[in-house]
């Protein structure tokens, strides 16, 4: 039998089986075969084999969403760069972790990306070293300012409502403990949901990071914990929402060739509505207020430039909005985290921008 193109449209089953990892990225082959009418045999045979290609990957979310939607501690960067100068300036780019989404658009010499920094902070990649690279010619920052949507929470429609609800875990306040009490384990730092985490939290996301989908007695030879504490902290971690999952998958093998990055300019008294209103859409898989002349930031899926056009001369009217600027992404260079290597390395932070000037 002839393999599947890189970029062929998944069969019906198997795009429902990743909307189903949307719900719940550590979704069982039994819930999986319950909820979409499939016998367990099959979901798992299909979901290794989304995973063996590396067609579909399930980690950590690299952005999480902030308490009450406020500031995520990154931002939007907007680069142009020389001619012949792209791909080099990608690559040092996708080697610095606190850079984990890198877009190139169709323009050819322009790259959007996100970089994670502390709120109102002279960040070096932003204030030093992309400036003084010269390969560079403009660049453009904005800060996250209130978060709308994140794309580890855009789902691809192709489930029932009572199927999505079926799937979904059941949550508890973020505040409150398994029980429904103020949890006991605040006491340490903020984690990467806005929440307190201890140690032994921190080191189970860890872990899933790059393989969100690792079993409990995989964790536990991975953090040295015993297997009924990982079991027992990751149902804590789920009812709480606080074990965020994001499916990585190309959107074209969902049927969802066109990504379009949309700069809004909305006045102020329709913002909310405005973010809301796109977050809230099937096509949108990000959407964000944000510092800048655009104070609105969106991302979003379409099967064609029909829909495009469409979205954009329908779906945006009413909303507030004064000005609309739209790219079109042709490569998306980086989604991290990376894939888990067999043998753990260290994290050592990249600072191949600096060393790219040229």
């Amino acid at each position: 039998m002839a393999h599947a193109s890189t970029d062929s449209v998944l069969s019906l089953t198997d795009q429902r089986l990743v909307a189903a990892l949307q719900c719940d990225g550590r979704l069982t082959a039994e819930r999986a075969a319950h909820v979409l009418g499939l016998s367990p045999a099959t979901v798992r045979r299909r979901l290794h084999a989304l995973a063996a290609d590396g067609t579909v990957r399930v980690v950590v979310s690299p952005v999480a969403r902030p308490r009450a939607g406020g500031s995520a501690g990154a931002l939007f960067l907007r680069i142009r760069v020389l001619r012949g100068k792209l791909d080099t300036i990608v690559a040092a780019l996708a080697a610095r972790e606190d850079v984990p989404f890198i877009d190139v658009t169709t323009s050819g010499d322009e790259i959007f990306a996100v970089a994670r920094t502390e709120p109102g902070s002279r960040d070096p990649l932003v204030f030093r070293q992309l400036p003084s690279t010269q390969a560079v010619t403009s660049l453009e920052s904005a800060t996250i300012l209130h978060v709308f949507r994140l794309t580890s929470e855009w789902q691809h429609q192709v489930l029932t409502g009572p199927e999505r609800a079926a799937l979904s875990p059941s949550r508890l306040d973020p505040e409150a403990g398994a029980s429904g009490s103020p949890s006991s384990y605040g006491s340490g730092s903020p984690g990467p949901y806005g929440v307190d985490t201890d140690a032994l939290e921190q080191s189970l996301i860890d872990a899933l990071t790059g393989d969100a989908r690792l079993s409990a007695a995989a964790l536990a030879a991975r953090t040295g914990h015993p297997e009924s504490t990982v079991r027992r902290r990751l149902t804590q971690l789920t009812a709480q929402g606080r074990l965020i999952t994001q499916v990585l998958v190309d959107p074209r093998r969902l049927g969802l060739p066109i990504e379009a990055k949309l700069l809004l300019q909305v006045a102020p008294d329709h913002l909310a509505a405005a973010g809301r209103a796109l977050a809230d859409h099937p096509s949108v898989h990000g959407a964000f207020a944000t510092s800048g002349p655009s104070n609105l930031h969106a991302a979003a899926y379409f099967p064609d430039l029909t829909a495009l056009y469409g979205f954009l001369s329908r779906d945006l009217v009413g909303l507030g909005i004064t000005h609309v600027e739209t790219a079109i992404v042709s490569r998306a260079a980086k989604r991290t985290p990376a894939p888990v290597q067999p043998v753990p390395g260290g994290r050592a932070r990249a600072n191949a921008v600096s060393k790219s000037r040229n």
